[in-house]
């Protein structure tokens, strides 16, 4: 699109927000006559945690007392799904409330990852950037009369493509690094965040900044948005050192992940705590909604995933069930759960209406309002959807992958109350179904069983892929030779004087899941 276009379209969907503002706040607070202020909003996001990853989903070898405690405070959503099992695309999905074939982001930088003799067909090119003509959750919050903040991993391009021409009045550490470039320890290398001391860590510093940012903001009298992308617990896994040891003490058999790792979730956990610690000395708790949220499962290198099937990377379960809790006081009911499939889209529809703004015009938007689900009610939706027209190397070599060389292939999937139907697109035919409720470690493969319930879930599914004009690979891919795996050696890992070449792209390959 033309980029005067592009700009023309957005400012016309961000003035009639503006202008409806006025409307929205004849509700809230800061109008005369009431003296109920609009609520805060903090959505805290962590980078590559997994569902297992934290005490309230049943971990016993992970301390997060801090995240605990703030589950306890609210809702634990058990079935809260990223738009994807990687990085970008759920973060272009969360910003825009719609999913990904509307802005095309489907994977980070190339959708052909994995050797190319296995690619039976050439993958959907992936978009790596968020086009500034889409309406971002940040600009919907902030015609609102918030003031707004991005702070920690944006992952969806930098200056034109960066936090403030998305919505955001701050930004801090946010560009299209995928990983703190410069690692977790000061000097960060970051031209959105200055240096700290020496060895400061990068999860403490945005814990700060947030705090700085919650306190100047709440000295404006304003109400604020605060969306807080984390770095961590994302590689490279590079923890404080004095937190290592008592987690490598443990028995191996009582070790979830690597203990590494394990100091890394501390980190964050404590970086919660002080965040929560800040809004309660400004006496902001009270009228503070929070999230908690992660953007697709842990890494498979680095924890496991417990009664789930898959990590990182993956269609399973592990790859993009995550862990979510709600903390809203007088709204929420402190201890109770809830069992209803939601997902990152939802936030847009959700908070907009919760900060009084309005939703965008110039584009759809996918996510379901769920603020009937904090207070124990219902919403209207019969299914969420996935579409993964891309193929991502399978350099975790353990059982939860589908195959030994891929992590994923292009499908697209549905989850229909217990129900998840997985369609392929190499072969005619090939898909997966199970009921979650009674597998939920994805082992028994009922498609063949059941072929009813398949029938239904498909058209289901194509009927949605056929509304969002979901693109379909189809293109046979001339670099296609199954055979090559055993005539050449491809996939032996230790046969490196065979596998030069390979070796050499599954480094390249290796780089690419480390940067993001």
């Amino acid at each position: 699109m033309n980029p005067t276009r592009r700009t023309f379209l957005k400012n016309a969907s961000l003035t009639a927000l503006a202008a409806a503002a006025p409307r929205a706040l004849a509700h809230c607070g800061s109008c005369a006559g009431d003296t109920t202020p609009k609520p805060n909003i903090l959505l805290m996001m962590v980078d590559d945690l997994g569902w297992f990853d934290v005490g309230f989903n049943g971990s016993k070898y992970y301390r997060t007392p801090n995240i605990d405690k703030l589950a306890s405070q609210g809702m634990i959503f058990t079935r809260a799904y990223a738009n994807a099992p990687n990085c970008a695309p759920t973060r272009a999905c969360l910003l825009s409330g719609q999913y990904t074939p509307r802005h095309g982001v489907f994977t980070v930088k190339n959708s052909d990852r994995g050797p190319a003799s296995q690619r039976k067909i050439i993958p959907i090119k992936t978009e790596t950037l968020l086009d500034p003509k889409f309406v971002t959750i940040g600009e919907t919050i902030q015609a609102a009369g918030y003031r707004t903040a991005s702070m920690g991993k944006w992952h969806m391009g930098t200056d034109e493509y960066g936090p403030k021409n998305q919505g955001f009045d701050v930004n801090i550490a946010g560009n299209h690094s995928g990983s703190p470039k410069g690692g977790y320890f000061s000097p960060y290398n970051n031209p959105q965040l200055k240096d700290g001391p020496k060895g400061e860590h990068i999860t403490d510093r945005i814990a700060q900044e947030a705090c700085k940012f919650i306190t100047d903001t709440n000295s404006m009298n304003k109400p604020f948005f605060l969306y807080l992308p984390f770095y961590g617990v994302h590689t490279p896994i590079q923890p404080k050192k004095e937190l290592v040891g008592k987690y490598a003490a443990l028995p191996k058999k009582e070790q979830q992940g690597k203990p590494a790792y394990a100091a890394m979730v501390e980190v964050t956990d404590n970086a919660v705590g002080t965040i929560m610690k800040t809004l309660d000395e400004l006496k902001l708790a009270e009228n503070t909604i929070v999230i908690f949220f992660s953007d697709n499962g842990g890494h498979g290198s680095v924890t496991t995933h417990g009664p789930l099937r898959g990590s990182k990377g993956m269609i399973y379960e592990g790859g993009i069930r995550e862990p979510m809790c709600v903390r809203y006081p007088g709204v929420v009911k402190p201890g109770t759960k809830c069992d209803t499939p939601v997902i990152g889209i939802d936030f847009l529809p959700t908070l907009t209406k919760l900060a009084g703004g309005k939703l965008p015009t110039t584009q759809p938007v996918d996510g379901t309002d769920i603020m009937p689900l904090f207070k124990g009610g219902t919403i209207d939706r019969e299914a969420i959807y996935f579409h993964e027209p891309v193929y991502l190397q399978g350099h975790i070599a353990n059982a939860s992958q589908r195959d030994r060389h891929f992590r994923i292939r292009p499908c697209s999937a549905i989850i229909k109350g217990d129900w998840k139907y997985v369609q392929y697109y190499e072969n005619p035919g090939d898909v997966e179904m199970y009921n979650l409720k009674d597998d939920l470690g994805e082992k028994t493969n009922l498609a063949k069983k059941k072929p009813a319930k398949a029938k239904e879930l498909a058209a289901d599914l194509n009927k949605w892929i056929k509304d969002v004009k979901a693109p379909i690979p189809t293109e046979p891919n001339p670099k296609y030779a199954p055979t090559a795996a055993k005539s050449k050696g491809e996939g032996k890992d230790k046969d490196k004087k065979k596998n030069k070449k390979k070796d050499k792209k599954n480094k390249k390959d290796k780089a690419v899941e480390t940067e993001h």
